[in-house]
Parts: structure tokens; C-alpha cells; sequence
């Protein structure tokens, strides 16, 4: 397997579940105090969607809903919409590409509680979007219990996620992010004022929101930007740029490449001012 940014949806050329199961019975042979935690998780599934199933299931496991009936809803959620599934591929490898830390499949699906919280609020909006909001809002509220990440069970998001830590991550209901977006721990996508509709941003593509900043309102924020670590963002950002400061405003100049994949937490240097210069 090669490393390198989910760009076009390449997972279809990469067999994610055979790798998995490979590094877990590395894993085995390496460490055979955890054979039944690796056969339990991953070895005796028979597919990646059956997995995620169990392994959603059994940290969400609570004395008011079982395991055993967090799996079921869980893996009709899968079955029926085949979309969760392919977003749940997509993120992995975008650990697996992004977060030097993660050098195998495995380690996000198993270890990485924003990748655990991503995945049980793709099962949440699918439970909304059926009309079974109260489920829906119980998911929310066990992922805020052990992630410490809060998701309105409304909110959208794209595939290709990457949420680093996580924890402390708050997003609100009618907030947007597109795929291939790369969001660390502390951050807000919150709304401004106490009115209703459209009232939370918009984030789009291979963007990166540093850690603990803070973006309020029906702001958009454009493709390819980064969003400084600690920044206040009350306004729209335009597409391939950097913001930093509170309130942000906009430094340096085009971003050269996809923040999202580079996960460069530096400024860019700013543009030559050649407006002195003579002809």
C-alpha cells in the first residue's frame, strides 16, 4: 500500500480490509496477549462494514441501549446506505496519508476516538435523515459522553475526513463540511445569535482548521484554505488562502498546496509587493 492524498477517491484502488486484516494478524503473532481483542475486532468479521458494526457498538455501549441493539442499528444503517460505508473507507486513508503517527489502517479504526465519533455521527444523520431523531440524538449525546466531541446529528459532512484528537470538537446543526477536510481538537463550527436557519458554516473542500479555532456564523469558507491554529473566523474566507488572528483576517498568499493533506501548521510566506518597482 502507498501513501500519498486521497485525491479523486482512490480507495477504490486500494483493498483496505485485506490490509486490515493482514496488520491485525501481524499484530497477533506480535503481541498474542491481544489475539481475542485483534479476533474480536477485526479477524472474525467477514467484511469491514460487519467490523465497524461491533466496534461502534461496543464503546457506545451503555445500561440504557446494549451492544447487541447498538450493532443492529448500526449495521442497517450500513446496509442500506451504502454511502457510509465508502466515507468510512475514505477517512481511514486519510489518517492513514495525513497523520504521520498512523502508519497502518488498523490504528484509526481501532485506537483514534475522532475517527469512533465521525463514524457514529454518520450513523446519527443517517438516523436523522429517517425521521428517528430521538435516536439520533442519543447517538449525539453517548459520543459527547466518551469523545468529548459534540455533532448536531444534522450536520453534514463529506468523505475524506480527518479529525485529529478531537477532542473538545463542537459543530452545529446546519453547518457543512465538504470532503477532504482535516479539522483538529478545540475546534467550534458554531453558530452567531439565537435565531433559527441557516446558521453555521460552510467548509469546503481540502481545507485544514487548525487546533482551537473558533468559526461562527453562515460563514464560507472556500476550497484549499487553512485556518490558523486559535483563530477567530467571523467572515468569509476566500478560496486558497490563509487566515490567522482574532478576529482573522487573511496573511500571506495562496496557499501552494492542499492544507488538508499537507497538514502544515505554518504561516505562508506573503506575496513580493512589487508596487514600487519601476518598469
Amino acid at each position: 500500500m502507498t501513501r500519498g492524498p486521497l485525491i479523486n477517491g482512490d480507495i477504490e484502488q486500494r483493498d483496505i480490509w485485506s490490509a486490515m486484516r493482514a496488520e491485525a494478524s501481524e499484530a497477533v503473532a506480535g503481541e498474542p496477549v491481544l489475539a481475542s481483542y485483534f479476533h474480536n475486532t477485526i479477524l472474525r468479521h467477514k467484511s469491514l462494514n460487519d467490523a465497524l458494526a461491533y466496534q461502534l457498538a461496543s464503546v457506545l455501549d451503555h445500561n440504557a441501549l446494549t451492544a447487541t441493539a447498538l450493532q443492529e442499528v448500526i449495521a442497517a444503517a450500513l446496509a442500506k446506505d451504502p454511502g457510509i460505508g465508502r466515507c468510512m473507507q475514505a477517512d481511514i486513508c486519510a489518517w492513514y496519508d495525513r497523520d504521520p503517527a498512523c502508519d497502518q489502517y488498523i490504528t484509526p479504526f481501532l485506537y483514534f476516538k475522532g475517527f469512533h465519533a465521525l463514524q457514529s455521527h454518520r450513523i446519527a444523520h443517517w438516523l436523522w435523515r429517517q425521521g428517528r431523531r430521538t435516536l439520533a440524538l442519543y447517538f449525539q449525546s453517548r459520543v459527547s459522553e466518551q469523545f468529548a466531541v459534540d455533532i448536531h446529528p444534522a450536520a453534514r459532512f463529506g468523505c475524506g475526513i480527518m479529525i485529529d484528537h478531537a477532542t473538545g470538537l463542537v459543530v452545529g446543526e446546519t453547518c457543512v463540511v465538504e470532503d477532504d477536510v482535516s479539522i483538529l481538537h478545540s475546534v467550534t463550527l458554531g453558530g452567531s445569535g439565537s435565531g433559527g436557519g441557516d446558521r453555521h458554516p460552510k467548509i469546503g473542500r481540502e481545507v485544514m482548521i487548525g487546533a482551537g479555532a473558533k468559526i461562527l456564523g453562515p460563514v464560507r469558507v472556500g476550497t484549499g484554505v487553512k485556518i490558523a491554529a486559535g483563530s477567530l473566523v467571523l467572515s468569509d474566507v476566500p478560496e486558497h488562502s490563509t487566515v490567522a488572528g482574532v478576529p482573522a483576517r487573511q496573511v500571506g498568499g495562496r496557499t501552494a498546496a492542499a492544507p488538508a493533506y499537507t497538514m502544515d501548521q505554518t504561516l505562508d510566506p506573503a506575496e513580493p509587493d512589487n508596487s514600487g518597482q519601476r518598469d
